[in-house]
């Protein structure tokens, strides 16, 4: 099940509006295929994406926790695979 919100441009204005709180994410390309899931804190980790040019768009969920976060993402690769 992906996340259900809207896709946004992997940018540096996108990164600079991403909450400073843990998340899940995931990374896909211009076609909105989902390329990549992670968790972690969200600004930091797409930094490091859009860095690396890991993915050309994004979409995100803010957790209260890391823990709340993983549990997330692994439903969400359970997808994947």
């Amino acid at each position: 099940m992906p996340l259900r919100k809207q896709w946004h441009d992997l940018d540096r204005r996108t990164v600079g509006r991403v909450p400073d709180r843990p998340g899940v994410y995931e990374l896909g390309d211009a076609d909105g295929t989902v390329r990549q899931i992670g968790t972690g804190i969200l600004r930091d980790e797409l930094k490091t994406a859009l860095a690396y040019g890991d993915g050309e768009r994004v979409r995100w969920t803010a957790t209260q926790t890391r823990a709340q976060a993983e549990e997330l993402a692994a439903e969400h690769r359970d997808r994947l695979e």
